[in-house]
């Protein structure tokens, strides 16, 4: 039998797993680069993952 401390980290329900996102400025640099910037998710800070919740023995779904 096994014990598990921790349970392992569930994908986040606000991104789905998508914590970061580039979305570009629409200006160019004077090579014609895109400018960039970078969105993390606000709920797991861009990690994609939550801590998992514990679940009690013999508690009902």
């Amino acid at each position: 039998m096994t014990d598990r401390t921790t349970p392992a980290p569930r994908i986040c329900p606000n991104c789905d797993g998508f914590a970061s996102a580039a979305i570009t400025t629409g200006s160019r640099d004077a090579c014609g680069h895109l400018h960039t910037l970078t969105a993390d998710c606000r709920a797991c800070d861009g990690l994609g993952t939550v801590p998992a919740r514990r679940v009690r023995e013999g508690a009902r779904a």
